[in-house]
C-alpha cells in the first residue's frame, strides 16, 4: 500500500465527522469498523495459512522463530517503557491534555472509551481478533492452499482503507489529540528509536541462547514485522533457511502483537505500540488504536511509518555489519 494512503484516509475521516456527526452515525460507524477488523485479521491468517513457507518450516525451525519474535517485542517494550519513564511520559502529557481540556468550557471532551480496551476491563476483540486470526490460517491451510489468492490482497486493501477512515473518525471526535500530538513534540521520536533499539536487543539475545546466527536472530528480529521484505532480503542474501526465519519471525510478530493487547495495555500505554512496530503504519494500527485511545493512535502510525522506512534501509547496512 502506498505510503500515502493511510495520512489520505485518516484526513478523510477527520474531515467527515470535524463537525460532529450524530451519535447514531457514530455507534452504525463503529460496527462497520469492527465488521472490517474481523475481515483484516481473517486475511491475516489466510495470508499465514497459504504461505508454504510458514506452514512447513513450523515444525523444524519454527519454535527457534517464535522465541526470536517474543523476545524482539520483550526489548522494544522494555526500552518503550523506559523512555515513558524517563524522556517521554505519554500518559502524563495525556492526562494534562485533557485535564486543559476539560477546564475549557469551549473545548469539546475527549472521548476515548470507545477505543481503549482498558476502560472496560474485558472487550469481545480480546477473543474475536485471534479467533479469526486462527481461523483465516486453517482455511487458508485446508482450503486455499495452492489456488489463486491474489484476492485476498484486495480485500486486505479495502479493510484498512476503511479502517484508516475510521480512526480518522475517532480521532475528530477527540480534538484533544491533536493538542496532545503538539505537547509531544519531537519527543514522540524516542518510540520508533526505542523500538528499533529493544528488536536489535531483543535479537541478540534470543540469538545467543537459542545458538541461531547471530545474522539471522539479529536481522529478522529488527524487520519489525516488516516480513515480505525481510524475509525476501534474508533469502537473497543468506539462503531460504534463513528467509524462512525472517519471515516468520515477523509474521507472527502481528499474531502476537493480537494476542498480547489485553496484558501490553496493562504494562504502559506505549506497549502495545512497541509490540506493533512497523505494522502500526498497516495492519496493526486498528487493533492497537482500539487499546490505546486515539491519542497514541497517531503516535503509533508515526512511529510505524518511521520504522517501516528503516527496515529497507538497515537491513542492507546489517548485512555488511553482521558478518
Amino acid at each position: 500500500m502506498n505510503v500515502y494512503v493511510p495520512f489520505i484516509c485518516l484526513a478523510l475521516g477527520a474531515a467527515i465527522n470535524w463537525r460532529g456527526l450524530p451519535q447514531p452515525v457514530l455507534k452504525a460507524f463503529d460496527g462497520l469498523m469492527n465488521l472490517a477488523l474481523v475481515v483484516l485479521m481473517a486475511v491475516i491468517g489466510i495470508n499465514i495459512g497459504v504461505s508454504d513457507e510458514v506452514m512447513n518450516n513450523l515444525g523444524r525451525i519454527g519454535m527457534n522463530c517464535l522465541t526470536i519474535s517474543l523476545m524482539a517485542i520483550t526489548g522494544a517494550v522494555a526500552l518503550v517503557v523506559l523512555c515513558e519513564k524517563t524522556v517521554m511520559p505519554l500518559e502524563k502529557i495525556r492526562l494534562q491534555v485533557a485535564a486543559e481540556t476539560r477546564q475549557n468550557p469551549a473545548a469539546p471532551m475527549p472521548d476515548v472509551s470507545a477505543e481503549d480496551g482498558s476502560k472496560s476491563g474485558f472487550s469481545p476483540l480480546v477473543l474475536v481478533m485471534p479467533g479469526f486470526i486462527a481461523a483465516g490460517i486453517l482455511v487458508g491451510w485446508l482450503i486455499l492452499s495452492g489456488h489463486d489468492v491474489a484476492w485476498v490482497d484486495t480485500v486486505l486493501t479495502v479493510s484498512l482503507i476503511f479502517l484508516y477512515t475510521g480512526v480518522g473518525v475517532s480521532l475528530a471526535s477527540s480534538k484533544s489529540v491533536f493538542g496532545y500530538i503538539r505537547r509531544l513534540g519531537l519527543r514522540i521520536l524516542w518510540m520508533p528509536l526505542a523500538i528499533f533499539c529493544g528488536c536489535l536487543l531483543g535479537g541478540l539475545v534470543s540469538g545467543l541462547i537459542l545458538g541461531v546466527p547471530m545474522n539471522w536472530s539479529v536481522m529478522s528480529a529488527s524487520g519489525m514485522g516488516y516480513y515480505s521484505l525481510t524475509g525476501a532480503f534474508m533469502t537473497e542474501t543468506y539462503g531460504i533457511e534463513a528467509g524462512t526465519y525472517g519471515f516468520i519471525v515477523n509474521v507472527s510478530r502481528d499474531v502476537f502483537t493480537v494476542l498480547l493487547l489485553p496484558v501490553l495495555i496493562r504494562i504502559s500505554k506505549g506497549s502495545p505500540i512497541a509490540s506493533g512496530a512497523g505494522g502500526c503504519m498497516d495492519t496493526m494500527l486498528v487493533p492497537v488504536s482500539r487499546y490505546v485511545g486515539p491519542e497514541l493512535s497517531l503516535v503509533a502510525l508515526i512511529s510505524g511509518t518511521i520504522l517501516t522506512f528503516v527496515v529497507p534501509v538497515w537491513l542492507p547496512i546489517a548485512a555488511n555489519i553482521l558478518l
